[in-house]
Order: structure tokens, then C-alpha cells, then sequence
């Protein structure tokens, strides 16, 4: 495969997108757990939710779907809208008493929210990718495949990129019928404060 000039970058936003939307949210979770913080625990069910749409495009994309171009756009914009929408779950977070798990869950919240922004924008180019078979093929679009094929490589390493793909698919349409559920009905009877 020949070089190209941005697959550094590529590289660079996956370990990004490892840290920021897996690792240390999954911390911050166990740790208000632990801590009983009640409205930063709930902010981070809705928003694990919410970015597991990003964990589906990583198992469409090990299958070679395109629609995972999309859906990893989508996850972007869904993820720092999912940390900021809730009104009441702000408002309890902000008179939280002042410690070290706040100020860390707030400082990834806005790091999070730059963070998908800027890739949001960053990945607007790469949305013909899910429109084209041939641009599909290209280097231009698959670089964006070998980060999720080497996550396949350790950690499904038996299984067929078809087979994982599959899977990618039943979740996205399970995500899919959840997030249209929630929209039409929870959050059309209950607004901004929807957060259970």
C-alpha cells in the first residue's frame, strides 16, 4: 500500500479517540461509582450510550462497511452533544462539592468536546468514502481500516472481518431503533431533562 501523507495523523486520532472516548471515561465511571456521584455517574451512562456508536463504526469498519464512515462522523457530533444537553445533570454536577474526581471529569469533558469538534471537521472529507465502492478501495479511505484491523488482529484474531462486520451491523440497527425510541418518545415527553 502506498504512503500516504496523513496516515500519521489517522494513527494519531485512534490512539485519541482510545483515550479520550474508552479509557478514561471507563475510569471516571468506576471511580463516581465508587465515589456515589450520583449526576456525574448518570452524565457518564448517557454518554456511554451514546459513544458506543463509536465502538459499533470499529467493528464496521474491521467488515469494510461503508456506512462506518458515517457513523463515525455521527459519534462525533453525538458525543459532545450526549456531555452537554442534560440541564438538570449539569446543574447537579456544578454544586457537586469541589474534589479531584470533578475537576477531572469536567477537564475530559471539555477536552472530549474539543476533541470530537475538531475530528468532526477533520473527518467531513472522508464521508465520500461511504458513498463510492471505488473510492471505498482507495488508500485515501482504507487507511482509516488499519487501526480496526489491527484491533482485530489482537483481539479477535479467529474471527472473519465479515463475521465481526455482521456484528457491527446488528449493533448499529439495535442503536439505531434505541436511539429513535428515545428520541420520538423519552425525550418528546420529558425534554432536556430525559436523563433516566
Amino acid at each position: 500500500m502506498t504512503q500516504v501523507w496523513f496516515r500519521p495523523y489517522v494513527w494519531i486520532d485512534y490512539r485519541l479517540a482510545v483515550l479520550f472516548i474508552v479509557i478514561i471515561p471507563l475510569i471516571l465511571l468506576i471511580w463516581a461509582f465508587v465515589q456515589k456521584a450520583e449526576g456525574i455517574q448518570r452524565l457518564l451512562m448517557i454518554y456511554w450510550r451514546v459513544a458506543s456508536l463509536w465502538i459499533i463504526t470499529i467493528y464496521l469498519m474491521m467488515g469494510g462497511f461503508a456506512v462506518s464512515f458515517i457513523t463515525d462522523w455521527i459519534a462525533r457530533i453525538l458525543i459532545p452533544i450526549s456531555l452537554w444537553f442534560w440541564v438538570d445533570l449539569n446543574d447537579e454536577i456544578e454544586y457537586q462539592p469541589k474534589g479531584l474526581l470533578k475537576l477531572l471529569f469536567r477537564s475530559w469533558r471539555w477536552a472530549t468536546t474539543v476533541y470530537s469538534i475538531l475530528g468532526a471537521i477533520a473527518f467531513a472529507p472522508f464521508l465520500s468514502c461511504a458513498f463510492s465502492s471505488t473510492t471505498l478501495k482507495t488508500n485515501y479511505c482504507s487507511v482509516w481500516l488499519e487501526a480496526p484491523l489491527l484491533f482485530k488482529d489482537y483481539f479477535h484474531h479467529n474471527s472473519k472481518p465479515a463475521f465481526l462486520g455482521f456484528l457491527g451491523i446488528i449493533a448499529l440497527v439495535i442503536y439505531v431503533l434505541y436511539l429513535s425510541y428515545f428520541i420520538l418518545f423519552k425525550l418528546g415527553k420529558q425534554g432536556r431533562s430525559a436523563t433516566q
